[in-house]
């Protein structure tokens, strides 16, 4: 028989109605009587031993499953290493870095021997002078094989070179800059730190060494000339290499040539004469500046001619143009195309470096 069922003669008088089990509820598993502290001897004990009728039972041992104590032991190691790692972190937060140091800047006027040489036609002077072989553009801003250093991979090396190329080609090859008016598209290109130095050079210019803005970019007083031909020459070189583990350092030196006429010309048929600028700049990149796209530009170094001594070159570049001559001069004759450095504020613009008509 596989269930309680009612007995043949019926349900007692006095049951509960309806035949229901008063203990039907309570269930009798086997955890229950395993747990159970009273134990009842069989008849056989009871016989042999003359033992009294129940025992009491060891307590169970209730410990946890294996399983819970891999779980718990987990959850342990986990707490007490997020607490170690809370008190000693292993990758220290870098320390606060020093705002980036101003930018040094330097421009030399050069002050032409005699008259500016002119001719008509831009072409007919390039082919006249040192610049007869320089590129066009920034086909003059060629970038070196890039290497790898100890700590910057080959990728973070060119990525420097490129960023220095980029401002080179903007600050000086632009039209929109040479002509007085973008400064924008220099200006994104530098490390955040610089930009204070490059906001106020242009607010308010000083020959200080730090605030000019012909030491930022190169730039012609729109009221004095114009460009004659936008495809200016250029020669020069770019060179990378790792200051620490952390910077890199980029040198450009590089000679521009603009063909220039006096502002308002008539007709392009009106002279023309050669502007010639040297500018060697050193740049300083550091992971950030690498991934950003920027550049701290550390010195700027300008030689320009022809120029007037006494007039200022802080704000905009004022060239002698065509047939215009100057007495003022410096020390000894410098020459943009050579690769010496000049050591004076003022010098004398070579006759070499002038064309020849």
């Amino acid at each position: 028989m596989g269930g309680p069922g009612n007995p043949p003669e019926g349900t007692p008088e006095g049951a509960p109605g309806g035949g229901e089990d008063e203990y039907r509820s309570v269930v009798f598993d086997e955890s229950f009587v395993r747990a159970a502290r009273l134990q009842e001897f069989s008849a056989e004990e009871r016989i042999a031993d003359h033992a009294p009728a129940v025992r009491r039972r060891p307590p169970l041992r209730r410990g946890l499953s294996r399983q819970a104590l891999v779980l718990v032991l987990l959850i342990a190691v986990a707490f007490g290493t997020a607490i170690y790692m809370g008190v000693r972190h292993p990758y220290q937060s870098p320390a606060a870095q020093e705002p980036g140091e101003p930018t040094r800047m330097t421009v030399i006027p050069l002050v032409p021997a005699g008259k500016v040489p002119g001719s008509a036609d831009p072409a007919y002077l390039y082919e006249h002078s040192p610049a007869a072989q320089f590129k066009t553009g920034a086909a003059g801003v060629p970038l070196p094989a890039s290497r790898r250093t100890a700590h910057f991979s080959d990728s973070q090396v060119l990525s420097a070179l490129t960023t220095a190329k980029d401002y080179i080609v903007r600050s000086a090859l632009d039209p929109e800059v040479l002509t007085g008016g973008e400064v924008r598209a220099v200006r994104v290109l530098l490390d955040a730190d610089q930009l204070d130095q490059f906001d106020q050079s242009f607010a308010r210019p000083s020959a200080d060494g730090r605030h000019a803005p012909t030491g930022w970019l190169v730039r012609f007083d729109p009221s004095r000339a114009e460009l004659a031909d936008r495809k200016v020459r250029v020669q020069g070189t770019l060179q990378a290499a790792e200051a620490d583990a952390s910077t890199l350092e980029v040198t450009a030196d590089h000679t521009f040539v603009y063909a220039l006429r006096a502002a308002g010309a008539a007709d392009d048929k009106d002279e023309t004469s050669l502007f010639t600028l040297r500018r060697e700049l050193h740049f300083r990149f550091d992971r950030d500046d690498l991934r950003l796209h920027q550049a701290q530009l550390v010195v700027s170094y300008v030689q320009a001619g022809p120029l007037s001594c006494a007039e200022d070159s802080t704000n905009h570049l004022r060239p002698l143009l065509a047939g215009q001559t100057a007495k003022e001069g410096g020390p000894a004759g410098t020459d943009p195309y050579a690769t010496g450095s000049a050591t004076a504020l003022c010098g004398s613009l070579a006759t070499s470096a002038q064309p020849t008509v």
